[in-house]
């Protein structure tokens, strides 16, 4: 019997494990272990199947034989079917169902929209402690029949999967630790608050790219939703208030913040949107990413406070008066005058004495050319000496020789003098000596 061309197409998890990791396709040598088949197998010698399996973007769609998935995948400990085009969670379960210490399992950018998980079935994902559902567009339904049958889930990504809500379940899921839901269309801090009522023990929360527009909530309520949260990332979302920002210290272990792209810090530039969140977040030891070192912290804090000094008494947040408090009220920053330092000096050629102006960032060289130009003198050699008034009867004339040397490293001062003298030839250039 002929099989259709949509039978010959059918690309199942065994037949592509076949293809993959067939000896033929892997030259015999140190390291390759060829496994002889289970007696019936269709398959002949096989390769040793590494513990993490990964077979993206292979066109999978079915499972294929079960006893022959037993029978090579009962040490996988990780599987990547991502990029396929798995669209029944039957197949999916009989292929989970065989491989009993299955730990990692990414199901990323399969078509599982509108395809629900039958609770009967999803007892089989029990051991896994990693699951990826990464634009799969899979039901909230499916997530928490899932989360409910795996006591062990400790990460759970959820990205791309068009949510702009969140459905709550009866169930928690007490052991999950990591929750990435990036790129969805989140935006009432109503559905964030769903999370601390589903996943209990959160320690992660990655909610970049969605477009929450506030934190909200009492200290008490976010306490209790969010005991042990450590870290939230709120990259490009929607915050505009600092009302916001001070929020985040209401949860209680909050150690780390992302918080980049969002409105509220579009009009300061990079190093005052750093110091002013830094301000605000007393508690948190790692701010997009960086460390923050304690002598950072003081230098943000300080900042904060004169940055709010001069606001209306209304105007000004909670944690300034915090910050006054620890500082006092700090006197505005000293102008720093950058500008050249300059100093008059009196320059002396023969029996003609000029006041000079010198820059003293510049080198000797260039005080010669600057010299011969403003005092027309002769275009031949000059010798320069450096007279300190102060001194110049214990040291005398210095002479300034190193062309490249510059002017403020001689300690040169208001009132000092500058001999100028024109260069002799020695008189052992032309003796034949």
């Amino acid at each position: 019997m002929e099989l259709s061309s949509d039978e010959e197409e059918v690309r199942t998890f065994i037949k592509v494990i076949s293809e993959k990791y067939n000896p033929e396709n892997f030259p015999y040598g140190q390291g390759v272990v060829v496994m002889p088949s289970p007696p019936g197998s269709p398959i002949k010698d096989r390769l040793f199947l590494p513990s993490a399996l990964v077979l993206s973007d292979c066109g999978i769609s079915k499972a294929g034989d079960r006893s022959t998935i037993a029978a090579f995948c009962a040490h996988v400990l990780e599987l990547d079917l991502s990029f396929n085009q798995l669209r029944d969670w039957g197949e999916i379960s009989t292929i989970v169902s065989h491989i009993p210490h299955l730990d990692f399992l990414n199901l990323s950018m399969n078509p599982l929209s509108g395809v629900e998980l039958e609770p009967s079935m999803a007892y089989v994902f029990s051991r896994v402690q990693r699951l990826v559902l990464i634009n799969t567009q899979v039901s909230w339904d499916t997530v928490h029949t899932l989360t409910q049958n795996t006591p062990e889930l400790k990460e759970l990504f959820l990205c791309l999967n068009g949510y702009n809500t969140v459905s709550e379940s009866q169930t928690t899921c007490p052991s999950l630790r990591l929750l990435q839901i990036t790129d969805n269309q989140l935006q009432d801090w109503a559905e964030v608050r769903k999370f601390g009522l589903l996943y209990p023990s959160l320690s992660t929360l990655v909610l970049a790219n969605n477009s929450v527009d506030s934190v909200e909530d009492t200290k008490e309520t976010l306490e209790c939703l969010f005991p042990s949260l450590r870290s939230i990332n709120l990259n490009n979302s929607g915050l505009s208030k600092w009302e916001d920002i001070e929020r985040l210290n209401f949860f209680p272990k909050l150690e780390e913040v992302k918080a980049k792209g969002i409105p509220l810090l579009q009009s300061y530039n990079t190093q005052d949107r750093r110091s002013l969140l830094l301000a605000q977040l007393p508690s948190v030891m790692v701010l997009n990413g960086s460390t923050v070192s304690p002598g950072e912290r003081e230098d943000a804090e300080r900042f904060f406070i004169r940055h709010y000094q001069h606001c209306p008494e209304q105007e000004l947040p909670q944690r300034y008066h915090a910050l006054v408090s620890k500082y006092g009220k700090l006197a505005p920053l000293a102008e720093v005058d950058l500008s050249p330092r300059c100093t008059v000096v009196d320059v002396r050629w023969g029996e003609r004495v000029e006041a000079v102006s010198l820059r003293l960032e510049q080198t000797v060289g260039e005080l010669k050319k600057h010299l011969k130009a403003l005092l027309q003198l002769p275009s031949k050699g000059i010798r320069l000496f450096y007279i300190n008034r102060e001194m110049c009867s214990v040291f005398g004339p210095e002479e300034l020789k190193c062309s490249f040397r510059a002017l403020h490293s001689y300690s040169i001062r208001d009132g000092d003098e500058i001999l100028v003298m024109p260069k002799v030839k020695s008189r052992c250039s032309s003796s034949g000596i």
